[in-house]
This record gives structure tokens, sequence and C-alpha cells, in this order.
């Protein structure tokens, strides 16, 4: 009866968020674009006198193609193996079927409403409902770039952010795994993506396209269409904001939720397997090559520049964290090293398409020294079991990451500096103002998605509960939750 009980809630869900808002489906909008990172809905048809419409270049469609594939190996099986190795082993097989199915559903509702909600206009927190279903998007559908006249095939669009969408959950299950239902992991993933992913992702990334600016009026214009820390002026070229603190928020606060697993300072729960751990964060680190260098939407010296940022920062940040364990532990692991890669990758985000290289390797030797505390002396101070570190290392490292891009964005420090569509050139930086914009996006994050990770924790805990008993949690998540053993000896 409770199995059944779940299926219809879970059922009922995708009905709600679906179905329901397809009837108050609005009149077409005039199609829009968006910005750093991720955006770009179809363009709007030329006028008959206009010049031919933009169409796309293959080998900015390649490029696209292959980010999009990259994005899915960094989450099945990257992340899957990262957690997997993390945890006991009892509880493996448990956490490789949320991070697979938390994915996979997260992909589906991406094309039934969230691309829509995300990147449609609407207002500055939520987009509209033109696209529901993906309604009037073809084969030769286009959609903006981050460059005057340059399009790609909007369903490239589509599916990238839909590996963006669907990672970001799947990034929060490592908070409380081992002490979780399945069946609360996939309720509570429903409600917080349609909640929190879609807002911020909307708030941080949309706006009309460059195509839109010619002149101050026009900026201006777009400005107030956009999306609320778009028009903050936030920059997060790949996700430190829609992504990391917003997935790092929702773990602690789940963490907090469902309570310290049993035993926890008391009986050894140490990774069961480092060697798939670090499978993991390998494959992590190659697919995330397509995370950052991908959301420039282009193959350009942008996308390379976020290449070299992602992979120079990520390194600085794997040595940093090590030599600091180090010397604060007297030996350097490989626990160590695997954590301050992911650290890295995670800072560097936000900045990678703004920054140097050196600024690069700055923000990652930071974010190795900031994460390792994150997860050792402010957990301590938190209290909260997030079992493997989703908020030390992804808030913290998204904070991080998002704050110092505004420093080193400066053109003086070997930055991009900040384009201005008007001039069409890069503006005058002011380093303060900047730096207030990247703390608007910061705190929207944290606040938003606290509230709806508590109000949808709560939710589920009423409707299926969050946490499985005690006799189950002793015994394993593998079999009694999946009926499944990673090994057999």
């Amino acid at each position: 009866m409770k199995k059944l009980l779940t299926m219809i809630a879970l059922f009922g869900a995708l009905s709600l968020a679906g179905f329901t808002v397809h009837a108050q489906d609005k009149p077409a909008e005039a199609p829009a674009a968006t910005a750093p990172a991720a955006a770009a809905v179809a363009a709007a048809p030329a006028a008959a006198t206009a010049a031919p419409a933009p169409t796309p270049n293959k080998g900015d469609t390649a490029w696209m193609l292959m980010a999009t594939v990259l994005v899915v190996l960094m989450t099945i099986p990257g992340l899957a193996l990262f957690y997997g190795g993390l945890v006991r082993a009892k509880n493996t097989l448990s956490v490789l079927m949320q991070v697979y199915i938390v994915f996979s559903m997260c992909v589906v509702l991406w094309a039934i409403y969230g691309y829509s909600i995300a990147f449609t206009g609407g207002g500055a927190f939520f987009g509209g409902f033109d696209k529901l279903f993906l309604s009037g998007v073809t084969a030769d559908s286009v959609g903006a770039t981050f460059s005057k006249g340059v399009v790609i095939p909007e369903f490239v669009f589509i599916a990238f952010q839909a590996t963006f969408c669907a990672i970001t959950p799947a990034l929060i299950v490592g908070a409380f795994a081992e002490r979780i239902k399945f069946s609360a992991v996939l309720l509570f993933t429903i409600i917080w993506f349609t909640f929190s992913y879609l807002p911020i992702a909307h708030m941080v990334w949309y706006w009309d396209g460059p195509d839109a600016i010619t002149d101050a009026a026009s900026l201006d214009k777009v400005t107030a269409a956009a999306g609320f820390l778009w028009a903050k002026g936030a920059l997060d070229f790949a996700g430190g904001t829609v992504v990391h603190i917003n997935a790092g928020i929702a773990g602690l606060v789940g963490a907090y939720m469902l309570g310290k697993r049993i035993g926890y300072g008391k009986e050894a729960m140490s990774p069961h397997s480092l060697t798939l751990t670090m499978v993991g964060a390998a494959l992590l680190w190659v697919g995330w090559f397509g995370f950052n260098a991908g959301s420039n939407l282009e193959a350009t010296g942008t996308a390379a520049l976020a290449l070299v940022n992602t992979l120079f920062a990520t390194a600085a940040a794997a040595f940093s964290w090590m030599l600091f364990e180090w010397m604060i532990k007297g030996k350097p692991s490989m626990l160590g090293a695997a954590s301050g890669s992911v650290a890295g990758l995670v800072a560097i985000t936000p900045a990678c398409g703004f920054v140097g290289p050196m600024g690069g390797i700055i923000i990652g030797l930071v974010a190795g020294a900031v994460c390792l505390w994150g997860v050792n002396g402010l957990k301590r101070m938190l209290g909260a079991d997030d079992a493997l570190d989703v908020f030390g290392v992804h808030a913290v490292g998204g904070i991080v990451g998002s704050i110092l891009t505004g420093v080193f964005v400066s053109p003086k420090l070997g930055g991009t500096g900040v384009y201005d569509y008007v001039a069409n050139k890069v503006a005058d930086f002011d380093m303060g103002n900047q730096i207030i914009s990247q703390l608007w996006g910061v705190g929207t994050a944290i606040v938003w998605s606290a509230v709806v990770a508590f109000i949808a924790f709560k939710i589920v805990d009423l409707i299926v509960g969050l946490r499985v008993s005690e006799e189950v949690e002793r015994e394993g998540l593998d079999v009694n939750e999946h009926g499944e053993a990673a090994y057999h000896m």
C-alpha cells in the first residue's frame, strides 16, 4: 500500500508540474536568448526586407554536440562512481541508482516543462510556458550565442542545458547518502528541480540575446525583460550559482533534516573503494571540459580559455588540497587529491570564460585550501552529517569561485572584462560594483535554495517519509531498497 501511495504521489507531482501548467499556456512571445554559460532560445524570424537569417556553423554545432556528451559522461558514470566509492559497500548501489535515475528523470522533466520555464520570457524569476513539451522546436530552429549574428541549433542548446539541470539534483544526494528512502529522493527532486533549479537558472542566465541590443534604449529593454540576477550584472559562466551553490545549500538542509547516520562519529564510515572514487573524479575532470568550455556555445577562443582555466585551476586545487592536508595531517591522501580536484572544478566554473589563466590558478589554489577547511573545520562547526561533503565542496567552492570571478574578470588582472553590446567592446571595469553583483548572485542562490529545500523535504516527509528504518540502515540500502548487492563475496 505504501509503495502504491508513493507511485501515486510521484505521478501526481509530474502531472501537476507538466499538464496543469499547459492549461495556462500563453500566446507565443518573441523568441529569446540568454546569458553567461547557458542560454539561447529560438531566434526571431527575419523580416522580409532584412538580411538573410544566420545559419549555424557546422564547427560550432559539432563542438556543442561533443560538449553535451562530455557532461553526460561527468554525471553517469563520473559522479556516480565518485559517490559510489565514498560510501560503505552495503550502500554502493543505492547511490549509483540515485544518481542514475535522478539524472534520467530530470532530463524528461526538462523536455516537458523545464526548458520553457528556464529559458523563455515571463518574468524576472520564472520564465513562461510557450515551449512546454518543446512546442514549436524543430530541427531548423536556432538559438542565439554570445556573438551577434551567430546561432546554433536549438535542439543542441536544449540537450546541453538538459545535462546541467540533471546533474544538479544528482549532486545533492551525496549529502544524505546511506539513510534516505529512494522514493523520497525522487519526490524531493521533482519539487526542488521545479521550484529551485529552474527559477535560479532563469534568474542568472535568461536574457533576450546580443542581437536585441543595438543602443542604450534597447539595452534597457533587454535588462527589464531579463532574469533577476542577469539584470543585477551577476556573472556565472557555467553554473557556480545555478549548479553548485544551489545544490550545496540544498544538501546541507537535507543533512540537517534527515539527521545523522546511525553510529556517526562512533563507528568507522570510511570510503569502501577509493579506486572507484579516483576513477569517478578523473571522469568528472574530463567531462567538465564540456561543462565549462561548452558553456561558451561556440568553438572560439573563449571556449579555449574556459578549457585552459578548467585544466589549470583544477590541477592547482588538487595540489593545494594535497599540500595543506599533508602539512596538517602528516600524510597526503588520494581522497584529498580527488576532493581537491573537484573543489577546483567547482570554483572555476563561474569564472572559466572570464578570467585569465593566472587568475584561474589562483582561484584553484584558494579553493583547494578553503574547501579543505569546509569539509573539516566548518563541517564540525555546523554539526551536520553531510555524508559526502556536498556543502563543503560545492557550496563553499561555488561561493569562493563566484566572488573571485568579480575580482579576476578585471582586464588589469588578465581577465576578459565585461562586454558592452551597445559599444561592441569591453566596458570600463569597476571591481567594487562587480563584486556587489556577484554577492547578489551568491546570496540569492543561498536563500532561495535553502527555503525551497526546507519546504520540499517537509512535504516529502509528510507524504512518503524521508528516512529508512534503523534496521534497513544497519543492513544497508542496496539489499533493502533495491534487492541487489554491489559485491558478492
